[in-house]
């Protein structure tokens, strides 16, 4: 402990006294933390002095929502400095970094329109479509992202971007990581490439951006503690020594590989954008959208294992692939009066296989899914006084995979300070293709259910309320049909005997009725604040095959101050974080799923985290000790059964921005 502190003083020290920032301190005012923000003149050709603020350091999104670089240091930057590098308050994370995250709430509607390959448990990381940010930057912007891990390895998260010209933009960036992990084989690594480029004419009739991104996520897998009661629950000293329990194997690892190429393209043929007023005008456009995607999933084993049954061959190398190729046409009208209205047709085909066809005394599977979806639809956007309306239609002229999906919202600002939004959303699709078809040298884990498994069907009402006095208060109320899931036949003589995993296979189930309600509200006293988030849940179901916690809270009591003459701007607290005892889901490794338990319940333990983070200039610094209750709380502590949560450790890491 004392070495870290030493390590973390020289630094600071260092960095208070010694760097220089890149753009000289002027006078534009951040408005999250009062604190003046950097700013720099540059000659322009004729002379002039033209000032550059954080509002020309662009961030847009895959939606097209802008936002401006912003190096403040805040609570939610507290929150979002982890793995996955957003807010993982409805996640439970595994002992490891890069290991999978059990769910502590659930979104039951998709992202994307289409089947995945499956292995949910392993994509928490996997950067998608809507994951990939462009940027418009006034100078070249790098962003270094470095936290330490768990024995043997550092996680660090690096991008450039720069304009060429003010029309077109390029990025580059890496996040890699490796950890050992504190138990035996559970090392995790990963690395995420992508690249971007966006790009603008001259007379702004056609925009460009796309993407190519590769990622790759490797684990090694133990099956979790092969006794946890006498070696971890009892808390003998001898045992504090992570690497001495025993696990159920140590010859196993999977693998996503996953390598996409995305873009698209406007081309606007008739009016402009804005005018004389700089207020919507008229205008029509004509775009295409591109992706093509590959990707595997592989779970290998030197050795065969009576955890997941009996096998064909004694090294196991099972390997999915999926290739999918989608094609979008659309015709934007946009008019002042009647608002944004977008028809589309889209093309999506995919070939999901393994490499031989299964054949036993009873069944054959077939070892491909292959086909093309053809979709209509058209998206809408109007304001109409003060109210903001959006809406999506989509409907499958041709194909098996998906059927209708529908949404739409209304947002309605009460006053400068109140805003409230109703959605509402209904949408039809298959399950993931490893519920559809799955092959492996294990024999009980081998099914074809494109036949005989439905459409999952979803409709849901949401209600969003953001007051800056009252809160943030979020509820949704969704159904489900033919809800798909995994869970394990095994009896309870087996599930004693350690055979669990051996009878795990895919479900459908129906009349599935989930509430969510949670609330987020922060209260401040001079430099002391309290932020709280709060979620309650309600499942109503025939069978328990969707299962959360009832109760999800996580309260923050920090202290906030400039210090070393406004050198320093730190922030200090404690963050407690608790779930109520519910029926976990179990981890299955050679799926790379979570599946259904009903064996017993875990959760009702208490998280507490110290944390002292400080901004100078454009750097922010973390340093965090977690879970610093584990060893005077009880040694209950899981993230799945048989899957222990981290014990107290001592993280840091920074946040590094430069300008050029």
């Amino acid at each position: 402990m004392k070495y870290l502190i030493i390590i973390l003083f020289v630094f600071v020290g260092s960095t208070l006294f010694a760097q220089e920032d890149s753009i000289p301190p002027v006078s534009k005012t951040d408005t999250l933390l009062k604190k003046k923000i950097p700013q720099k003149k540059i000659p322009q050709k004729n002379d002039s002095i033209r000032e550059i603020t954080v509002e020309n350091y662009k961030i847009i999104s895959f939606k097209r929502d802008t936002t401006f670089l912003d190096s403040s240091l805040t609570i939610q930057k507290e929150y979002k400095y982890n793995y996955l590098r957003k807010d993982d308050f409805e996640l439970m994370p595994f002992a490891n970094v890069g290991q999978p995250y059990n769910k502590l709430g659930v979104t039951l509607t998709r992202s994307q329109s289409y089947p995945t390959i499956g292995a949910r448990a392993k994509h928490l990381n996997y950067m998608e479509i809507e994951d990939i940010d462009y940027y418009n930057v006034a100078t070249p912007l790098t962003e270094l992202m470095f936290k330490t891990t768990f024995e043997q390895g550092q996680l660090l998260d690096a991008w450039l971007t720069f304009n060429t010209s003010p029309r077109l933009n390029f990025s580059i960036a890496y996040k890699g990581f490796r950890s050992l992990g504190k138990f035996q084989h559970s090392q995790s690594e990963s690395g995420n490439f992508r690249t971007t480029t966006n790009y603008l004419s001259k007379n702004g009739r056609y925009a460009l951006r796309g993407h190519i991104v590769v990622n790759d996520i490797e684990n090694q897998e133990n099956g979790g503690l092969a006794n946890k009661e006498v070696q971890f629950e009892s808390g003998d000293p001898e045992f504090r020594d992570r690497t001495r329990l025993d696990v159920v194997f140590s010859n196993a690892d999977n693998r996503v590989l996953g390598k996409r190429y995305y873009a698209e393209h406007t081309y606007r043929v008739l009016g402009k954008d804005r005018d004389s007023l700089n207020k919507q005008a008229t205008a029509f456009r004509i775009g295409h959208r591109f992706n093509f995607e590959t990707k595997f999933y592989q779970f290998k084993q030197s050795a065969a294992n009576p955890f997941f049954g009996s096998a064909f061959l004694n090294s196991i190398n099972d390997k999915a692939t999926l290739k999918t190729t989608y094609n979008q046409f659309q015709g934007e009208f946009v008019n002042p009066i009647l608002g944004k209205l977008t028809g589309l047709i889209s093309i999506y085909s995919y070939d999901y296989f393994f490499d031989s066809i299964l054949v036993t005394d009873t069944e054959q599977i077939q070892n491909q899914l292959q086909g093309e979806e053809i979709a209509i639809g058209g998206n809408y956007e109007k304001r109409i006084g003060g109210f903001q309306l959006k809406g999506n239609l989509s409907y499958t002229v041709s194909g098996e995979l998906t059927g209708n999906t529908f949404d739409a919202t209304a947002s309605y600002n009460l006053n400068a300070h109140n805003r409230v939004r109703f959605g509402i959303y209904s949408s039809s699709n298959m399950p993931d293709f490893n519920f559809l078809l799955y092959q492996s040298d294990y024999q009980n884990y081998n099914w074809q259910n494109n036949r005989s498994f439905y459409k999952e069907r979803v409709n849901g009402l949401e209600f969003n309320f953001e007051s800056m006095r009252w809160g943030t208060l979020n509820a949704n109320y969704t159904t489900v049909d033919n809800y798909s899931y995994f869970k394990s036949e095994a009896t309870q003589e087996q599930v004693a005997n350690g055979q669990e995993n051996a009878f795990v296979k895919p479900f459908q189930s129906s009349g599935i009725n989930y509430l969510k309600v949670k609330y987020e509200k922060e209260f401040k006293w001079g430099m002391f604040a309290l932020n709280n988030t709060v979620m309650y849940q309600n499942v109503s179901q025939s069978s328990n095959v969707l299962n959360v916690p009832e109760l999800v809270t996580r309260n923050t009591l920090y202290f906030s101050s400039d210090v070393f003459k406004r050198a320093m701007y730190l922030q200090t607290g404690i963050t407690f974080k608790y779930f109520s005892e519910y029926n976990m889901d179990a981890y299955n490794p050679l799926l790379g799923e979570f599946y259904v338990q009903e064996n017993e319940k875990l959760g009702g333990f208490p998280m507490l985290d110290f944390f002292i983070n400080a901004r100078v200039k454009q750097t922010r610094i973390f340093l965090k000790a977690e879970h610093f209750n584990s060893s005077f709380t009880g040694f209950n502590f899981y993230s799945a059964p048989n899957y222990p949560y981290r014990d107290f450790v001592i993280r840091f890491g920074l946040v590094w921005n430069f300008f050029s």
